[in-house]
Order: structure tokens, then C-alpha cells, then sequence
């Protein structure tokens, strides 16, 4: 026998059920009637409402295709042992065994404020010693290096710049993401802008084999046309303007760069009018055989205030006592060519007048270089790559006499010389342990170090560990 105070529960319980199953009914007859009614008494929607009427700008800053963020981190170990030499100088290669490193990070931040437009900014750390502070040899051996070593690690800018794109026609081809560089869809017609802090050679004489450290040759030969002395401070960065112009298969390049103050120093020289670097380069892209290849030649003149060998030779051998605005005049050639799917040939020549000291890159004045590189696919590591190259360096008359003369350079000064080309010879495998993550063995062999019959051969070896994201 049932009690009769659950009688009114078990009501309650119908009367509920009841009122569910109609609003149920309701929603799946009249869906629309039912968000009609919900939107007018539910308090939650008034936030969606106002998700839909935010700004266009502010709706457009906050699409996630609209932000790029990449990572790099790169160590490479290195030492020489000892080896012949007939004397030391000021600015020698230390004969002793000796060890350096370098510790690189990196991170890349760009963001798409308008139509055509990139913001990036750069923050990159470094950390490293240096083998005979830098000194020693035209192509120096890890271009990792930078004339700020200092084994307490630093922080500083890297690139901040901003790169416009106006669409001109042509076909598009699409354009994978990366370090730098938002993904999508580019035009073959097209005009490109970049304005702000940057790498000259971000832009110039980018060789498809042979043109960053981080992951290919070391050499700092083998980076870049060795005898281009380019614009750039301490690290290696400088800011100016640069114009790029595309038609299909053709490339012009036209960029204005800052100088550094002093000789090899760090901090820029911002009147642009007054002292610059500038570089004007025409590529061509082609195909033979229906493997992809093109060439470049760029010719440079820079403008600042450096020391000439002669002056230096006829008021007491000391460059900082003769400088003064100068200038200097040079031209590289340089071609990338696949000859399969997995092999690749590359090389390069530059020439400068040789007149003046080195100012922001190597100490050389003419450089030939060529090199071959090949990717693991026939032993079944098609992300592995192994390579070798060939660089030979030179120096003009004026630099000959001033060095053999007992002059200094800003890496070069044996305190005499019996001049050869130097020579060098570099290898490397990179080994890809897992994605983004890679590990090369690097071996350099350089006869004539510092352009000295009298010193060496030396041999380099290396260790470098790559990651990227």
C-alpha cells in the first residue's frame, strides 16, 4: 500500500516530464521559433552579438593566419690543433690548439597588419668564444662568429622590419611558411618593399647550397660573395631599404644600407645620406634538362670612412691614422644548379678594388668558390645532406704590401708575409635525428691560412646541433 504523501511527488514528477517533453517537441518543430525566443530571454547572447559587431581591424588583428612565430637554436663546436708556423703575429692564427664555440638563438615573430603587408621582429640571443679573437685567416671558420663574441650570453634585435607586397599579375605558385615567411599564394608579377633592421644577405645573393651556416657550409667564404665587404654591424645586421622587382623568371634587386661608424664596429651609422652600402643584383631563374637553377650578378659600392693600404704605407703603417670617406667598388657572380632531385652544384666569384681596409665583412679582396651538395636519398636518409666545397681567397696589391709591410687588418697581420692564395677546403654530413633536429660533422682543410706560405696547412673540425620549428 502505497503512502499517500508520495502521491503529490509522483505528480510532481509527471507535471515536470510533461513540460520537458513539450519544450523538446517545440525545438525540434520550430528550431528557428525556439532561438527566437531563446536569443529574447537568455542574457548569454548579448556577448555574441558583440563577437559579431567588433571593428574590422581588431577582427583582423586576431585571425590566427594572420601571426607567424618560428624558432631556432643553433651550437656548434670547434677546434684546430696546433700546427707549422715560421712566426706569430699580432693578428695571427694561434699555432697552439685552441677550441670555440658559438650558441645561437633565435626567435621569428611576424604578423600581417594590411592587405600585402609583414611585420617581423627578430629577438635572437648569442653566446660564444671565440679561437685567436677572430684573427688569422680571409675566410674565418665558423660564420656563426661574430665580432661581439662574449661567453655571458646577450640578448638583442635581430631584424625588425616590415616587407610590402603589391600583386602585379602573372601566375601565383604557392609559397610554404616559414622562418620569415607567412605561407600562401604569390604572384610571379610583383614589386616587394622591405624597410628596417635586417641581414643584407637576407635578401642578396641567396645561393640555394651554400648560404646559411645554421644548416650548410661553415666557411664564412662560402656564406656569401667573400669579396663583398657588405654593410652590416658587429653581427652582422644593418637597416636601410631594399626594392625588389619580379617578372616570371627574372629578379632586380636594389638595397641601401647603413654603414657601422667605425671600422668592423657595432654601431650603425644612421645618416644614410652620408655614409651607405649599396648593392644592385639581377637573377635569372631557368631550367635545363628539367632541373631548376638560376644565376646572379650583383654589383656593390659603398661609402664610408676607411683607411687606404697606401695612405696607411706612406704615414706609418696605421690605418686609423688615414681614414676618411671612400669608397669602394666591386661586383659577384654566383649560380645554384639541381643536376638531379637530390644533387645540387653551386659557385660563386667576387672582386673589390681592394684599395681600402675591410670594413664590415671578410678580409678579401677576390674569392672563388664552388661546391657540390647531395641529399641521403640513395641510402634511404632523403633529409640527410652531405657536401663538400672548394673556396680559394685572394688579396690585392695594395693589401699584399701593407700586410707584408708589418701592417694590421682588422683579421689579418702576421707582422710579415710570403703571400699564396689561401685555400680552403670544407666537408660536411648532416645528419636529421628527428624532425627539426639536425646534427652535422663538419671538417675544414686551409692551406696558407691568412694568405701565409709561411703558416700551416690547418685543419678545422666541428660540431654542429641544429633545431628549428
Amino acid at each position: 500500500m502505497l503512502d499517500a504523501g508520495a502521491v503529490p511527488v509522483r505528480r510532481r514528477i509527471a507535471l515536470f516530464a510533461r513540460v520537458a517533453l513539450a519544450i523538446v517537441a517545440g525545438a525540434v518543430v520550430s528550431p528557428a521559433r525556439a532561438e527566437s525566443a531563446t536569443a529574447e530571454i537568455s542574457p548569454e547572447a548579448s556577448p555574441l552579438v558583440e563577437a559579431d559587431q567588433r571593428p574590422a581591424w581588431l577582427a583582423r588583428a586576431l585571425r590566427p593566419e594572420d601571426w607567424n612565430a618560428n624558432f631556432q637554436a643553433t651550437y656548434v663546436w670547434q677546434m684546430h690543433p696546433g700546427f707549422a708556423a715560421a712566426y706569430d703575429g699580432a693578428h695571427s692564427l694561434k699555432s697552439q690548439r685552441e677550441t670555440g664555440y658559438t650558441l645561437t638563438a633565435t626567435l621569428f615573430l611576424g604578423f600581417r597588419p594590411w592587405r600585402g603587408a609583414e611585420l617581423f621582429f627578430n629577438p635572437e640571443m648569442l653566446q660564444s668564444t671565440t679561437m685567436s679573437d677572430l684573427h688569422g685567416l680571409g675566410g674565418l671558420s665558423n660564420g656563426e662568429n661574430q665580432k661581439m663574441a662574449d661567453p655571458t650570453a646577450r640578448l638583442y634585435s635581430a631584424r625588425a622590419f616590415l616587407r610590402q607586397t603589391v600583386r602585379l599579375g602573372g601566375n601565383d605558385a604557392p609559397v610554404e611558411a616559414g622562418a620569415n615567411q607567412f605561407g600562401g599564394q604569390m604572384p610571379s608579377h610583383r614589386l616587394v618593399v622591405t624597410v628596417g633592421q635586417m641581414a643584407l644577405i637576407d635578401i642578396f645573393d641567396n645561393n640555394a647550397f651554400a648560404h646559411d651556416p645554421r644548416i650548410q657550409f661553415l666557411n664564412w667564404a662560402l656564406m656569401a660573395h667573400g669579396a663583398s665587404d657588405y654593410a652590416a654591424d658587429a653581427r652582422g645586421y644593418t637597416v636601410g631599404l631594399a626594392v625588389e622587382y619580379y617578372r616570371d623568371a627574372w629578379a632586380f634587386r636594389f638595397g641601401h644600407f647603413a654603414q657601422p661608424k667605425q671600422s668592423n664596429g657595432l654601431a650603425l651609422d644612421y645618416r644614410l645620406w652620408a655614409h651607405f652600402g649599396d648593392s644592385l643584383e639581377v637573377e635569372r631563374h631557368h631550367a635545363f634538362w628539367g632541373h631548376t637553377g638560376s644565376v646572379r650578378l650583383m654589383t656593390f659600392l659603398h661609402y664610408a670612412r676607411m683607411g687606404a693600404f697606401s695612405d696607411a704605407l706612406a704615414c706609418g703603417i696605421d690605418l686609423a691614422n688615414v681614414r676618411r670617406d671612400q669608397t669602394k667598388l666591386g661586383f659577384g657572380i654566383g649560380f645554384d644548379q639541381n643536376l638531379t632531385r637530390d644533387a645540387g652544384l653551386f659557385g660563386r666569384y667576387s672582386w673589390n678594388d681592394g684599395r681600402t681596409e675591410t670594413y664590415a665583412f671578410a678580409e678579401i679582396d677576390e674569392s672563388l668558390t664552388a661546391g657540390l651538395a647531395l641529399r641521403g636519398r640513395l641510402w634511404f636518409r632523403p633529409r640527410d645532406t652531405i657536401a663538400a666545397a672548394f673556396a680559394q681567397n685572394g688579396l690585392s696589391d695594395h693589401h699584399r704590401a701593407y700586410l707584408a709591410a708589418g701592417g694590421l687588418g682588422n683579421f689579418l697581420g702576421d707582422g710579415q708575409l710570403n703571400y699564396r692564395s689561401e685555400q680552403i677546403f670544407e666537408g660536411y654530413y648532416s645528419f636529421n635525428a628527428f624532425a627539426g633536429m639536425w646534427l652535422t660533422i663538419d671538417g675544414q682543410y686551409i692551406l696558407n691560412p691568412g694568405y701565409n706560405a709561411d703558416r700551416g696547412p690547418v685543419k678545422f673540425v666541428a660540431v654542429r646541433l641544429h633545431f628549428e620549428n
